[in-house]
């Protein structure tokens, strides 16, 4: 009888030898592709800030290599990966024995720490008796069977600790982990995959993605998108909050109204549990940029652009792998995959873009005020720039990028051109269709925007697309949470700059301080605005995102412009500007 997860993964309490220069930092269970390989199995952060990291990780495979054997899995794998200060440390297993991989990665942890440290490790064969009894509690050979069958029919495979299905969406059926059919028992043919696309980035993922769904509607199919917000089918909202990890993938795929399928993949989800399915169609990286360093080994923009990278492992055997040429990260990263290709650039002239079309490769590019597509054979424009609402008029750029992605996913769909002109046509850029990207109301003759941008990246986006609009004064309000650096904050703050602000408001963040004193981040942020050159007199202050739209609203005069970057009470903020705009 197979035990519920939620007692095995408290079964066994593994104690580790430590020191400030060997500390074991965090451990999970991979349940997808990911950052490191292809497998599923469980992983271990370890830090040794001046350790020698290469007796560290020859001491960790010897003993890795020691317990797996021990306990049966002389096939399993072992993979590490290094950073500045430490290393990441995996082992491969069976899809029914995550809790229990975790377990061994401890275990072999156990023994390689007691040996670095010149400490006294537990007794061996007592520690593997008690990790056996656990893999005999959480073995469940049903599910393998079931998983091996569904290889040989070609459908994927989605699983948690609760549940298994196979196929997605309107193709799909889940049951129980604790009652699988045999394989004889199910109804294969009417089972299948639908097109799924996967969506990464530093910005831009949420407003691709609901660009793809625009268009998947315009096409008359039922799309449906997780995100960073919520997970929805057509119009139909299942469940509000973060679902750009693997559960919300999940969620979506098991409904059966669903068609065409645009799943947003955030870099924390990536890096903890992996990615939810092997069959995708296509997957978009939209561009990399400093944001979240610092977490899991990942501590520098390269290493970042790696972990975005990792969507190319959930792609099918023709999956299309679509880039943005614009964006040097992501350029750099090519080399590591052997996925088609379809890049996209708003420079027609770009290399990437000429080689392409010299290899009768897909790709877009913006012309003049058209979007144009390439199909291997002809270029023909799909779209008027200028028709499309999100792009400002044609002076939002990365929103033109945006859309050119949106478009080369759909191409993928095998979605024709006219839908695509109606989707991105069609999506304007408000609260109801993308809330917190540019939302545009007019106050007292006054215009105020809205955007959730956060990082100097996105940031810098907004700002830049905000240059040309003319404006009597210019409003800004910015907030930082307190986990990001002290120079991160400053280099936000610059790029909130750009916009050449008459009154920059600092407004706190009191929910998210993680860790800084109330008023820090206010203090950082005016520093950097009076080193740009504002004076005391055009810097405001407020007690939160509410107050500080509040206070600006009031001052507003016709002419004005007005930018909130609004990190929380967002919902406060909408009804301040159209009591309409609640959930």
């Amino acid at each position: 009888m197979v035990e519920a997860a939620d007692t095995i993964e408290t079964a066994l309490d593994i104690s580790c030898s430590s020191s400030e220069n060997l500390i074991l930092d965090d451990f999970r269970r991979l349940t997808g592709p990911g950052f490191l390989w292809s497998h599923v199995g469980a992983n271990l952060d370890v830090l040794c800030p001046t350790a020698d990291l290469d007796e560290v990780i020859k001491v960790w495979q010897q003993q890795a290599r020691r317990v797996l054997d021990a306990i049966g899995w002389h096939s399993e794998q072992i993979i590490d990966r290094r950073f500045e200060g430490g290393a990441n440390l995996a082992v491969s297993a069976p899809m029914d024995q995550l809790y229990s991989a975790m377990f061994a990665c401890q275990t072999a942890w156990h023994f390689a720490s007691a040996q670095l440290l010149n400490q006294t490790a537990n007794n061996f064969d007592i520690m593997i008796n008690d990790l056996r009894n656990i893999m005999v509690r959480e073995a469940n050979p049903a599910l393998i069977t079931l998983i091996t069958a569904a290889k040989k029919h070609g459908v994927d495979v989605l699983c948690d600790d609760d549940h298994l299905s196979l196929g997605h969406g309107e193709g799909s059926q889940t049951w129980s982990v604790f009652d699988l059919p045999k394989p004889t028992e199910v109804n294969w043919h009417s089972l299948h995959d639908i097109p799924v696309a996967l969506i990464t980035g530093t910005n831009g993922k949420t407003t691709s993605t609901r660009l793809c769904s625009a268009i998947g509607a315009a096409a008359g199919l039922i799309a449906g998108i997780t995100s960073t917000e919520f997970v929805r089918v057509g119009d139909d909202i299942l469940d509000y909050g973060d679902y750009s990890g693997p559960g919300g993938a999940r969620m979506l795929l098991r409904d059966k109204r669903l068609q065409v399928a645009f799943l947003e993949v955030a870099r924390g989800g990536i890096l903890r549990r992996g990615l939810p399915l092997r069959q995708a169609q296509a997957a978009l990286v939209t561009n990399v940029a400093a944001d979240h360093l610092g977490q899991y080994g990942v501590n520098t923009v390269e290493e970042l652009a790696v972990a975005k990278f990792s969507v190319h492992r959930t792609l099918a055997a023709n999956g299309v792998l679509v880039l943005n040429a614009d964006d040097e990260y992501v350029r750099a990263e090519v080399t590591r995959t052997q996925a088609i290709l379809c890049w996209f650039s708003l420079n027609p002239a770009h290399p990437l873009i000429t080689q392409a079309k010299t290899k009768g490769h897909t790709c877009a590019w913006q012309e003049g005020d058209h979007l144009v597509y390439f199909d291997g054979t002809k270029a023909y424009p799909v779209v008027n720039v200028k028709d499309i609402p999100i792009s400002m008029g044609g002076a939002a750029d990365y929103n033109i990028r945006n859309a050119l992605g949106a478009l080369c996913l759909a191409k993928v769909m095998n979605i024709d051109n006219k839908a695509i002109a109606l989707g991105l046509c069609n999506f304007k850029n408000d609260a109801k269709d993308n809330p917190g990207r540019c939302n545009e109301f007019a106050i007292k003759g006054a215009r105020v925007f809205v955007d959730f941008a956060h990082n100097p990246h996105s940031i810098s986006a907004v700002t830049d697309a905000m240059a040309g609009v003319p404006a009597k004064r210019r409003f800004i309000m910015i907030s930082h949470a307190g986990d990001r650096s002290d120079q991160d904050i400053l280099d936000a703050t610059q790029s909130a700059l750009a916009l050449n602000p008459d009154f920059l408001m600092a407004a706190e963040l009191p929910q998210y301080l993680r860790g800084r004193e109330l008023g820090e981040t206010l203090r950082l942020t005016h520093q950097q605005a009076i080193k740009h050159g504002l004076k005391t007199h055009q810097l405001l202050v407020a007690e939160g995102p509410a107050a500080g739209a509040k206070q600006i609203l009031s001052q507003l005069q016709e002419g004005d412009l007005a930018l909130l970057l609004v990190l929380s009470e967002r919902d406060q903020v909408f009804a301040m500007l159209d009591p309409a705009l609640t959930h």
